[in-house]
């Protein structure tokens, strides 16, 4: 199996007040911590939703503005052409993750997301145009939605995975990692 790693990084920060995503924690960005660990963890890393030197950008696709799953469907679509298997997403605000995460779902297999954090998830890349579908005609554009669409299974984690929304989140989690 050959795992892309996509970054969903389209969204707009309005409850951070500026681009969180560019916000330090630690050395690096979070966006950059985020690209970090699926470049440890996959065979190839694409950001979604945004533009970033450096690393391979998509497009939401079919369009902008449909949350997560947009960037979601770019990461299938790229995954299907590049001939990996899966994608495995991430929101670029979730600097903590779990060193064996990648290791958990992986030995589920795809689908499955992680409970309490859906955007967290091992897709297959074969859902491509079947999430197309979907975003073209359902009004549920949760990734929650989308999960139960498709069957995937959820990983329960013994610790919640700490998100970046609002300043106080970094700032809590700058005294809690060595990051």
């Amino acid at each position: 199996m050959t795992v892309l790693g996509a970054v969903l990084a389209g969204g707009e920060s309005r409850r951070f007040g500026s681009d969180k995503l560019a916000a330090r924690l630690g050395d690096r960005t979070l966006l950059d911590h985020a690209i970090a660990w699926l470049t440890a963890r996959t065979d190839a890393v694409v950001v979604c939703g945004r533009s970033v030197s450096g690393v391979p950008s998509l497009p939401d696709r079919p369009a902008p503005g449909l949350g997560p799953l947009g960037g979601l469907a770019a990461a299938l679509h790229h995954a299907q052409r590049h001939g990996h298997s899966a994608v495995l997403s991430i929101p670029g605000d979730t600097p903590a993750l779990p060193a064996d995460l990648f290791e958990r779902l992986t030995a589920i297999g795809a689908p499955v997301f992680v409970r309490g954090c859906p955007v967290i998830g091992l897709w297959p890349s074969s859902c491509a145009d079947a999430l197309i579908a979907r975003l073209s005609s359902a009004d549920d554009r949760s990734m929650r939605g989308w999960a139960r669409t498709i069957d995937a299974q959820a990983l329960a984690l013994e610790d919640p995975i700490p998100n970046v929304n609002f300043q106080d989140d970094l700032t809590a989690l700058r005294g809690t990692t060595s990051a």
